[in-house]
């Protein structure tokens, strides 16, 4: 059975999401046209919300290259495309396939341990 390609991704310019006068942008994808995608964001039905409160339009320039593929693709370059968009430099919302930085080693004491601990040093 032949896959439909109607998937997209797709980016939202969002007005100063983080309150330090940066432009932001959110990558999603949808099966969708997009107008109605961000239309549903926009008035809270299935939204991101940071698109609900920042968004302010599509950001056709950053994937309108992109044609419409299989969910599955989709998926695969929504989370690519939002971890390029980060390698120059943009403020991005969404998906990555990054892995998150190695956690801090943690002490082998208790938390009651390093309290007791902190109270005696004082």
């Amino acid at each position: 059975m032949r896959q439909r390609l109607h998937h997209r991704v797709y980016v939202v310019r969002l007005e100063n999401p983080s309150g330090d006068g940066r432009e932001g942008y959110y990558v999603g994808m949808t099966g969708l046209p997009l107008e109605e995608r961000l239309a549903n964001h926009k008035r809270g039905y299935k939204a991101a919300r940071i698109v609900r409160e920042y968004g302010i339009g599509l950001a056709w320039e950053l994937f309108e290259g992109i044609p419409a593929m299989t969910y599955e693709e989709a998926a695969l370059t929504e989370s690519t495309l939002a971890d390029d968009l980060r390698d120059l430099g943009l403020l991005v919302y969404g998906p990555t396939n990054r892995t998150p930085a190695a956690a801090r080693p943690r002490s082998k004491r208790s938390r009651a341990s390093r309290a007791r601990a902190r109270r005696t040093s004082r």
